[in-house]
This record gives C-alpha cells, structure tokens and sequence, in this order.
C-alpha cells in the first residue's frame, strides 16, 4: 500500500513538473524567492515516463487539464485591471525569448488573446510571423487585429496598403475591433498622403461608427504631421514622456490655454492667485506605468488620456532608434464616459 502510494506522488509530480515546462510564462510571472525551509527538490520523472508523456502530448499543444492555462485565464478574468496589465508586464520584460511559450498558449482559447496581444506588444521578427498566421485562424476570435495594430510600426507602402485595405473593407467586417486596430495603426507615423485615400474610403463607408473614427483620425494625422515636421516636433533628445504627449498633441494642443495679450501681461501681481493650486486642465495624458525590454530598447507605457466627456486607458508601444523613442504601436483600453453636466443644456 505504501508502495502504490509513493508511485502516484511520484508521478503527481511528473505531471506537474512537465506542466511548468510546458507553459513558463505562469512560472517566470508568478516566481518567488525560495524560502529557508523549502523542501527537498521533486523526484525527476523516469526517461520512460517523460516518452510516454511526450508521446500523448502534440508538440506545442497543451495537455487536457492542464493546470497553467487554468491559472492564467483566472488572473486574466479578474475584476481587477491590474492582473492583467502585470501580467503584460510581465511578458514584455521577458521579451522575444518566450515567443514559443506564448505561440503554444495561443492553441488554447481561454489564453489565445492574451498571447497575441503580448506578441504584439514584444514585437521582432519572430512574434510577426506567429501574429501573420492568425489572418487565417478559423476561430471566432477575431486575432488577426493584433498583427493589424503591429503593422504600422513597419513603415513600408505594403504595410500600409494592407491598413487601408482592412479600413476599406470596414462594412463587411463583423468585428469593429479589427478595423479601430487598423485605423489606430494608421496614426502611429502620421502621414500627411494618406488623407486623400482615407476621405475617399470615408465617403464610401456605410458604418456611422467607422466614418466617425476616420474622421478624428484624419484630424489628428493631419495635426501631427505638421507637427512633426516643424522645427518644435523635430528636437533631439526625445523621451518616452515627450513621444506619448506628442502623439497626444492634437488634443494637448486644442486645450491649451491662449497666451495673454502684450497689454494684458503687464499686471501687478496677485499673491492670492499665485498661493492657490493650478487648475486641473481639461485635457491631460498621464503615464501611470512604464515596463522595459530586456534590452532596454523597447518600452510598454500604460497610458490614462483624460477629456471633459471621458476618460481612456491606452497600451502604447515605444521603440528606441538611435538614442530618441518613438511611437510603435497604440492599443486602446478601456473607455470610461463621464456624467454630462447638469449645466449644460444641448
């Protein structure tokens, strides 16, 4: 009796052993410091029974059961924002090199969208080529936007033919979540020949909702364009925190305050007025987070952008070319509408 149960602890073990192996993002994440008291290390499981194992288990799949993909789709459906956006983190920090942990966790539905975001967001050669399978993927989920919201950090014409396609294709597509990827992608380098196309595409369009994203878009290409191509958006030196308001300049800009007249800046000073806080601008970008690469060279900022009418949380993707950061890719979150106000009548 003794005997049979040592052999089910051992191969507990086993199982479980082979289980982290098989999925290392829930162990790198979630990993502790060993303490003082910590037990013996696991049995290691015989030749044989890894053979046996390896045989029932496809390569890259994930074993029915498993208790990894379990564990990340409960952190990944907590109430709590902050699980998920720690386990982004997470991935990020640990960069390309578990790009075939999280092509395996893509098998499994309940973490499928979870891998594809992170792959997008560590970027390279490699997660391209995972997210570019998924144009295809015959499941209802809707992947293929996060190789969509990538595309506009490649800056070549067939990237960007491919966003246009995808924003012209807008009335047939069934998922507005696939074309807003697109139309976002557009804006990460703005480009000032794109408007043409994009008014065209935007007259054509039934969607209410797309016509109206394409119009804020061609905006805010257009304000950042010439913005960027001005001797103020071409200093050096460019920071994480100055790339992510300058894609936010359009609207920093249009909330800023106009500058006193010659006559009316002549005043005597107001110690009252110079004692009380600042007012709260209407239009603010705040990062809250920033998570580095391995390297160094890429950054993720969680970015809050807050208006008089709501407020939204943004995922932004920073690359770091020859000493400046900039915009890689821009993912919004989630989306908060403010209570109107009560004086204000339409």
């Amino acid at each position: 009796m003794r005997e049979e149960i040592r052999k089910r602890k051992a191969m507990m073990r086993s199982v479980l052993a082979c289980a982290c192996c098989e999925f290392l993002l829930v162990s790198s994440t979630f990993a502790q410091k060993p303490s003082a008291t910590a037990s013996a290390p696991a049995q290691q499981p015989s030749t044989a029974t890894a053979k046996a194992q390896d045989a029932q288990q496809p390569d890259g799949a994930v074993l029915p059961g498993d208790w990894a993909p379990e564990l990340l789709d409960g952190v990944l459906s907590s109430p709590n924002e902050e699980a998920r956006e720690s386990l982004l983190d997470a991935t990020f920090a640990a960069g390309p090199s578990i790009a075939p942990q999280l092509e395996a966790a893509l098998k499994d539905d309940r973490t499928a969208e979870f891998a594809a975001q992170s792959l997008a967001f560590i970027g390279g050669e490699r997660a391209f080529e995972i997210l570019t399978g998924l144009v295809h993927d015959p499941r209802d989920l809707n992947l293929r936007r996060f190789l969509y919201g990538e595309l506009g950090e490649l800056r070549n014409p067939k990237a960007t033919q491919v966003l246009l396609d995808v924003v012209a294709r807008a009335d047939a597509e069934p998922d507005r979540t696939v074309t807003e990827a697109a139309i976002l992608a557009l804006t990460v380098h703005p480009d000032l020949s794109l408007l043409p196309t994009l008014r065209q595409t935007e007259k054509k369009l039934q969607d209410v909702v797309i016509r109206d994203d394409l119009e804020n878009v061609m905006d805010v290409i257009e304000a950042r364009g010439r913005y960027l191509a001005s001797p103020e958006g071409k200093k050096e030196g460019v920071s994480v925190e100055r790339a992510v308001r300058d894609y936010f300049y359009p609207a920093l800009k249009s909330a800023a305050p106009t500058p006193p007249s010659p006559s009316s800046s002549v005043k005597r000073p107001n110690p009252a007025a110079a004692a009380a806080a600042p007012p709260k601008p209407d239009v603010s970008v705040e990062i809250r987070r920033i998570s580095l690469s391995p390297d160094k060279s890429r950054a993720l900022a969680h970015v809050v952008f807050e208006d008089p009418t709501a407020l939204a949380n943004y995922d932004i993707v920073l690359q770091k070319q020859f000493g400046d950061w900039t915009i890689a890719s821009v993912w919004l979150g989630t989306e908060t509408e403010k209570p109107e106000n009560p004086g204000i009548r339409n």
